[in-house]
């Protein structure tokens, strides 16, 4: 489940099946909300769908918003924090090396992605505390924050970046891919439409969406 973005306060909120390759159910919004997530899939619920586990994008909060049914980080929207803080081409040895580790996240076990986090910060455990003072006020902050917050977002995120591995019987992705290439083609198909009033673009993204 994901939400894309038409312009200012238009959004759309899909839920797409992973199993049947079919979007299942979507509503406009404004903006997300985790309320908007447990309310669609509360829907899905009562009208007959077993949910056995969702891929998300790891909005704050959202992870423990389903109960009992396992949820899943989208890798791809972790490595896109990541680079985010870092960028692809760090400057600093640290930011270097964590960002080869992001890069093996889709492709190694849980056990040895959680090693090379560990193995890194404890190199580099020294650096991340380093403060830089203000000479005329006296103010400190953290000298390295981007990667600081790279390296937190990650140890935050990590209990929930391998779900897939621990529930292989569920056949759950590690990533979102499947409905952001929905959204793709779908804008794509809105930008030979450009110029259509929003009534008229929600009747397109209907039609699109439901097939």
């Amino acid at each position: 489940m994901d939400t894309t973005y038409f312009g200012r306060n238009f959004g759309v909120m899909v839920f797409r099946s992973h199993t049947i390759h079919r979007n299942i159910f979507w509503r406009y919004l404004p903006y997300e909300t985790i309320h908007a997530y447990q309310e669609g899939i509360e829907y899905l619920q009562s009208i007959g769908w077993n949910i056995s586990g969702i891929v998300c994008d790891g909005r704050r909060g959202i992870f423990n918003a389903f109960g009992s049914i396992p949820v899943q980080m989208c890798q791809y929207h972790q490595m896109a924090i990541i680079t985010r803080y870092i960028t692809r081409n760090p400057l600093l040895e640290a930011g270097k090396e964590l960002y080869q580790i992001i890069r093996k996240l889709a492709k190694v076990h849980e056990s040895d992605f959680v090693y090379y986090l560990n193995e890194w910060y404890d190199n580099w455990a020294e650096f991340l505390v380093e403060k830089t003072v203000h000479p005329e006020t006296g103010k400190w902050h953290y000298t390295h924050r981007r990667i600081r917050s790279a390296f937190r977002s990650l140890k935050t995120n990590l209990p929930y970046l391998f779900t897939y591995q621990k529930y292989p019987e569920l056949g759950i992705p590690n990533t979102t891919n499947g409905l952001e290439g929905v959204f793709s083609n779908l804008k794509t198909k809105l930008r030979v439409h450009a110029g259509l009033k929003r009534n008229r673009k929600i009747k397109v993204i209907d039609q699109y969406l439901s097939k």
